[in-house]
């Protein structure tokens, strides 16, 4: 044992030893009084299981296309991939010659791969045994028609179909027709490429043509006019089978145009058309509905336009009644009517794209055209009801102001709204001869224009312009007269908006004009506006109050117009209703 070892010995038994004399009392707990504490800490609590992000479920494509009742099919394109998942593509077929239904599949689009036409042109008059044409079937053979195509196009409710970028668009030729109803929680999308690969911004325009109704209503501006000119002016062709004309910027014939007021080109309800306004030709664009010589068989309601870089919506000659319009940043007029159409609309809701004056953003309204044709019968009569425009162009836009007339036309505005912010100039009217008071039946002439509880924010400098033609006098000082007369009308009020267009204290406590009155109007011969097209209201503007909703849920949201729409979501990305 070494000494080491002995040392640690000894300290050991001397330690037991000096424990072994003290009692159980004698220990002492540090800190205590001698009293000892024992305390049994419990298990910490587990962390809480962290709650999982939620995941997008994305879409899955469809296994294929369905059967189709034209023999041609549609085409499977594959799949295309965006934010929201992943589609079959069904591409119809350039011409539809048999009827066909368009349902909604889940994960699955209709595609238009270029210009798609239903039917074939059955000209201005119902063929028959004594009125043939001859027309190339899509096979390439030729077959003469003795009966009107009549091919008509369904489509379901939440059907969405999207265009191939640049010159793609549907049109609807005379004698055939569209049936697109959706509803307030499953709308009907036509919309771009770039949609769908959730490529598109707020300020994404003009990536396809448009959807395009032709019929054979009449029309003026003729092809052909016709000489010489009949004793009221106005060219011999105008408003009869002779009277055709050409699809804006159609390359291949699309012709519009006949003498039937009462055509019927189908129904569109409940109808988103986005990105629209691809240049077609010769810097001529469509627009997200063209309607052209349609007839009063036609039902149009609920559209919505988003984004066009045309206009919202033009209506050329015909006789057109459209319901529930909301066009949302158009870069070009949104209300625009032409060539001889006797048209109505009753609530409107249109708003542009702050800072779009220089994408070209021009009038909330355009009224016919200063040209040649100017005294061709039958004359434009234009009724509008219940609109909110909200103008955002400012000073510089190329109309000069907010609402133009001209080109002779006759017009009715009653019971809206027009804000513009930067302020300009309101009304605008060309021509003496669309100022003129006389009514005058051999020339189709109804009298001036006409102002009812119209209010308007304008240029305090100059809200009203006269712009007569060479040799013609016609005054600002003349429109402010014919505004200022109209009862309850004001152009120096002050918006009290609510969401953008929803009516506050000042437009609540304008009187309204009993719109009713104009039902039923018929002026040489033509109806003017059909009986009971429009609503009695108590209210001006296209939104009485926050219980008013028609605009929501059909609809699509951007920064430019929040319409509480939570179905169809944002215009930048698909629905997935």
């Amino acid at each position: 044992m070494t000494n080491s070892n002995l040392r640690r010995m000894l300290i050991a038994t001397v330690s037991i030893a000096a424990l072994g004399g003290c009692g159980a009392n004698d220990i002492a707990s540090p800190g205590t009084g001698g009293n000892i504490s024992i305390i049994n800490n419990p298990a910490p609590t587990p962390a809480p299981t962290p709650t999982p992000t939620p995941t997008v479920s994305l879409v899955t494509p469809a296994t294929g296309c369905p059967t189709i009742a034209d023999a041609q099919g549609l085409s499977d394109r594959g799949t295309i991939t965006g934010p929201t998942g992943t589609y079959r593509v069904c591409a119809l077929p350039a011409r539809i010659v048999s009827s066909i239904n368009l349902t909604r599949i889940p994960g699955l689009l209709y595609f238009l791969p270029g210009r798609v036409d239903v039917g074939y042109d059955n000209g201005p008059t119902p063929l028959s045994a004594t009125n043939t044409r001859v027309v190339t079937q899509p096979d390439g053979t030729s077959r003469t028609l003795i009966a009107d195509s009549n091919v008509t196009l369904t489509i379901q409710p939440g059907v969405v179909i999207y265009a191939a970028s640049g010159a793609t668009w549907l049109n609807i030729n005379r004698g055939n027709r569209i049936n697109a109803v959706g509803t307030a929680t499953a709308p009907i999308v036509f919309t771009s490429r770039d949609n769908v690969l959730g490529l598109n911004t707020d300020s994404s325009s003009g990536q396809w043509g448009g959807v395009v109704l032709s019929g054979r209503a009449q029309i003026t501006d003729c092809a052909v006019p016709g000489s010489p000119a009949l004793a009221n002016g106005s060219s011999p062709n105008a408003g009869t089978t002779a009277c055709e004309r050409q699809t804006e910027g159609a390359v291949d014939p699309a012709l519009y145009g006949g003498a039937n007021n009462l055509d019927n080109s189908g129904r569109i309800s409940y109808m988103q058309i986005r990105y629209s306004g691809f240049v077609l030709s010769a810097a001529t664009e469509l627009q997200s509905l063209t309607t052209q010589g349609v007839g009063e068989g036609t039902v149009i309601d609920h559209v919505q336009s988003f984004n066009s870089s045309d206009d919202g919506a033009e209506f050329f000659g015909g006789h057109v009644a459209m319901k529930y319009y909301v066009a949302i940043g158009a870069e070009d007029d949104n209300l625009d009517t032409d060539v001889g159409t006797k048209a109505n609309f009753q609530y409107v809701i249109v708003a542009q794209r702050a800072g779009s004056l220089a994408q070209g953003a021009d009038a909330m309204i355009e009224a016919d055209t200063d040209n040649n044709s100017v005294l061709d019968n039958p004359r434009q009569n234009t009724t509008v009801s219940n609109a909110t425009f909200l103008d955002r162009t400012g000073p510089g836009n190329a109309d000069q102001a907010a609402i133009l007339l001209r080109g002779a036309t006759d017009y009715t505005l009653v019971n809206s709204i027009l804000t513009t912010n930067p302020a300009h100039s309101c009304i605008r009217i060309s021509d003496s001869r669309t100022f003129a008071s006389t009514v005058d039946a051999p020339t189709d002439e109804n009298g001036a224009p006409v102002f009812r509880s119209v209010v308007m924010q304008c240029l305090a400098s100059r809200p009203f312009i006269g712009s007569p033609l060479s040799g013609q006098t016609l005054t600002d000082a003349d429109v402010a007269a014919l505004f200022n007369g109209g009862a309850n009308n004001n152009s120096t009020y002050t918006p009290t908006l609510t969401n953008l267009f929803i009516n506050g204290a000042n437009e609540t406590a304008v009187t309204a004009f009993d719109q009713t009155t104009l039902n039923g109007r018929v002026f040489n011969g033509i109806t003017i506006t059909p009986a009971g097209f429009f609503d009695k209201t108590t209210y001006i503007g296209a939104v009485k109050d926050a219980a008013d909703t028609w605009y929501q849920g059909w609809t699509c949201n951007s920064t430019t117009a929040a319409l509480g729409t939570s179905l169809s979501g944002n215009c930048t990305t698909l629905p997935t209703i």
